[in-house]
């Protein structure tokens, strides 16, 4: 891709230029709104600010025709017409005022945007390179705040070194004029473009503080937030919509949310808010492309692209902001292609560049993705997510590969030495299983990236840290996933994960990427339960209370609870009543059904046009799955009262006791009391408790359910043959609980079950092969019945776990391979011993056995 024009010679000239701007404009900050008191140039901003555009530009021309001298009207009065769409007015009003401004630095970039939008693509380029023009002939001219601050958003524009430019510009601004809100901003716009969020809410709270009444400031807060909390960007989205309904960037920003949810009629009302305002807003017909995309109209998408390009038709942020979208819905191929429509216009055009980058690394294809990837950041030095890309990519090259059919799983070292063949094991019988069961087969092969630390995840996965509480995405044939290192000591089954997120890769591949969440989540966990009937969620109290209430959403709007939970315990059953919802179609309509669904998906057809084809209308079936939850719900726990009004909120023993004289069997009541009981060591009369809570509702075996606070009270009061029977229990009807199983393999040590033992370690080793406790418990349940053989394998990963003694493990390790028949290797591992502590006898005694002639 051809190099920006302006990195040259010339550029390096330029920074000995800006060095001296910004040394004078430490001693001469000024701006034109400083000299500027008048009450109808605040009236005009006001009423820019609340939308009223039409009127602020009558202002603005008033003052203009009255012969005003300032270049500050002209500016509103270009803003104003830039926000309606009228492009050739905005020109027309730049052309008059140049002559008089003849060497206004922000004049003449805003008048670049105006010539852009109007379809004058070369008269904006000159307009730009005259901006360099005027800096080079008299750089101690432009030594104000808005010069600086407009000066340092063109090298921004042209894709500079943003450090510099924070340096030479903004920083030296903030100094020396410090309530100059509009260097607060820039600052935002430049930390937002390189996705350094925590710097833009840091700039823009308070460039809010100076000028609470602008939207834009709060339109740039809601992006600043959004990649990281859902609240406050909604808030401040919000915010810029009550001080200006009108305002585009926020209708956009707020269509695009609407996409994201699936609540594409909403996205539309907001689409046609815009075109009320602005009838040519390029990213109004953009996002009407996206809409088509989704619809599966090509014939539609191509007509409202074309709108886009009306103006500007070299616009590089048409398409960009395309592929983004249905990148965004997993379409990396279309998001992809149109990525290189807008380099095509723009080669320079960093986001599309580096969104083409993280497309192709999701599409399976590294060696070009990881290749632009490295470009952007080698040119960016400051793009955060680029340098975050790069960073695990040097992680990525010390990772093992490994191979089986059409399997490739790359995994750090060790782990792959631990549990490697496991997952190609378990990933070889999902691709059996499930290609089979949805009549699939992957174009390509599936890759598995598992990492070992949350952060390299949340990289590989989102760009930048966070993603707590994922444990796996599917981008199609690319999978990455925490590993149970990740996880701390109560890690998720790593086996339920990496099925679940492998069915996404079947059905994905089924539908060509085009499902909505909901379903695509419900069959990865339907297809975890038919798996194994304690993997994926179950019916909890919780969810029973939910789903009985106001948390029951319908078919037709599961996906948005995915998108907008009220809590986590809302995202939660989320994920549960989508499979509830695949459940109930293949119980009420059979998978043929359900297959050819995923096959009009695949094709383009909307996700509710395919339902009513199959299902007939879309509100009797919302009617019968709410129908189908509610049974479901109901029958668990039937015989308890779950009655929750006028439910005490805390209490003592007494006030519980006095509520359940009324309520005898309340599944509320009886968890309070159990729980006042329990706080005050009643421990006998707790038990009595949950004893009866367990009698009504025997499976309540979620974490800090009935079953669990029984055996935590049976292991507080001593009882040791009640905790082991309840935690039989518990490991049986659980695909999670790793401590759990620690202690089954402590208590059943003490007594010497060592086949238990045995067993209780081979399902902790399930959980998390990484942990060293059930490889001990393990290899020790061989030795003591007499199969030292089965002893080898966890010995030989405690020896790469760097154990507290390394010559005991090494020695151990020789002991199980001997018996094994392998006189070589435990040569190796008692030499190994010996080196760590050459006078243990008991190796050296080994060593002249295993050295002997006798055989």
């Amino acid at each position: 891709m051809a190099e920006p024009v302006f990195r040259t010679g010339r550029l390096r000239r330029w920074w000995a230029i800006a060095g001296l701007i910004g040394m004078v404009s430490l001693a001469a900050a000024e701006t034109n709104s400083g000299r500027l008191h008048a009450s109808e140039w605040s009236d005009a901003v006001d009423l820019y600010h609340r939308g009223d555009y039409e009127a602020s530009a009558a202002r603005a021309s008033a003052a203009i025709d009255g012969g005003t001298w300032n270049s500050d009207w002209s500016q509103l009065l270009i803003r104003n017409h830039l926000a309606t769409g009228k492009y050739e007015q905005a020109v027309e009003v730049y052309e008059t005022a140049e002559r008089r401004y003849t060497d206004d630095l922000p004049l003449r970039l805003l008048a670049a945007e105006a010539y852009r939008s109007a379809g004058q693509s070369e008269r904006a380029n000159i307009v730009t390179e005259q901006i360099f023009e005027l800096l080079r002939r008299a750089p101690g001219r432009y030594t104000g705040s808005e010069n600086l601050v407009a000066a340092g958003r063109y090298f921004a524009s042209r894709g500079e070194d943003a450090r510099k430019i924070l340096e030479l510009f903004y920083d030296r601004v903030r100094r020396a004029d410090p309530n100059y809100s509009d260097v607060h901003v820039a600052t935002a716009e430049l930390a937002l473009a390189k996705h350094d969020y925590a710097v833009a809410a840091e700039s823009l709270a308070r460039a809010a503080e100076l000028d609470p009444g602008d939207p834009q400031i709060a339109y740039l807060t809601a992006r600043a937030w959004s990649p990281s909390d859902a609240k406050r960007a909604d808030a401040a989205l919000r915010r810029a919509l009550d001080l200006n309904p009108r305002h585009v960037p926020s209708l956009l920003m707020q269509a695009n949310e609407w996409i994201d949810r699936e609540r594409y009629d909403q996205a539309e009302e907001s689409l046609d808010r815009v075109e009320q305002v602005n009838p040519r807003q390029p990213l109004l017909w953009a996002y009407r492309a996206v809409l088509a995309h989704l619809r599966g109209d090509a014939d539609a998408e191509a007509e409202m692209r074309d709108k886009a390009l009306a103006t500007w038709k070299d616009n590089p942020e048409v398409d960009y902001v395309i592929g983004r979208e249905l990148s965004r819905k997993y379409r990396f191929a279309e998001g992809a292609a149109a990525q290189r429509r807008a380099l095509k216009f723009d080669p320079t055009h960093t986001e599309a560049r580096f969104q083409l980058a993280q497309d192709l690394l999701r599409l399976g294809d590294d060696e070009k993705g990881w290749k632009l990837a490295e470009q952007v950041s080698q040119e960016d030095a400051y793009n955060v997510v680029a340098y975050n890309l790069m960073t695990l990519h040097d992680e990525l090259e010390t990772y093992t590969i490994l191979r089986r059919g059409n399997l490739l799983v790359r995994m750090q070292a060790q782990e792959a030495s631990v549990y490697g063949e496991e997952v190609l094991d378990l990933l070889e019988e999902a691709s059996e299983v499930l290609c089979a069961k949805y009549d699939v087969t992957p174009d390509g092969p599936v890759v598995v990236e598992i990492f070992p630390r949350q952060q390299d995840f949340a990289i590989r996965t989102f760009g930048l840290p966070g993603g707590d509480g994922f444990l796996g995405v599917c981008f199609g044939r690319v999978i990455t996933a925490n590993s149970p290192q990740s996880q701390g000591q109560n890690p998720s089954n790593w086996k339920s994960v990496l099925w679940h997120e492998f069915c996404h890769a079947v059905t994905l591949e089924k539908t060509n990427n085009r499902m909505p969440r909901w379903l695509s989540e419900g069959i990865s966990v339907y297809e975890e339960r038919q798996r194994d009937p304690v993997w994926g969620q179950r019916m909890t109290p919780t969810f029973r209370r939910m789903l009985l209430g106001e948390d029951l959403v319908p078919i037709s709007r599961l996906s948005g609870a995915f998108l907008e939970p009220k809590t986590p315990a809302h995202l939660q059953l989320a994920y549960y009543q989508s499979s509830l919802a695949v459940e109930h179609l293949i119980e009420r309509y059979g998978m043929p059904a359900l297959q050819r669904i995923l096959v009009d998906l695949g094709v383009g057809m909307p996700i509710n046009e395919t339902l009513e084809r199959h299902t007939g209308s879309l509100k009797t079936l919302d009617e019968e799955y709410t129908v189908f939850v509610r049974q479901r719900a109901q029958a668990f726990g039937e015989q308890l009262d779950w009655t929750d009004e006028g439910l005490p909120e805390r209490g003592d023993v007494a006030v519980w006791e006095a509520w359940l004289e009324k309520h005898p069997n309340n599944y509320w009541g009886l968890r309070g009391k159990a729980t006042a009981l329990l706080e005050e060591r009643q421990f006998e009369k707790a038990e009595t408790v949950l004893e009866r809570i367990r009698e009504l509702l025997s499976h309540d075996v979620a974490p800090e359910g009935t079953l669990e606070d029984l055996a935590a009270l049976a292991r507080e009061i001593g009882d040791v043959d009640r905790e082991l029977e309840l935690l039989k229990e518990l490991a049986d009807a659980r695909a999670d609980g790793f401590q759990d199983l620690i202690r089954l393999m402590e208590l059943e040590a003490e007594r010497e079950q060592w086949d238990a033992v045995a067993g209780h370690a081979e399902k902790a080793l399930a959980l998390n092969p990484l942990l060293p406790d059930a490889h001990r418990f393990a290899a020790r349940a061989a030795a003591e019945t007499d199969a030292a053989e089965r002893a080898v394998r966890p010995l030989q990963v405690l020896a790469t776990m760097d154990p507290v003694d390394p010559a005991g493990v090494h020695f151990q390790l020789a002991e199980a391979l001997t018996a094994a028949g392998d006189r070589d290797g435990a040569k190796r591992q008692v030499l190994m011993a010996l080196e760590e502590a050459p006078r243990y006898r008991r190796a050296q005694q080994l060593l002249l056995e295993l050295t002997s002639e006798k055989k």
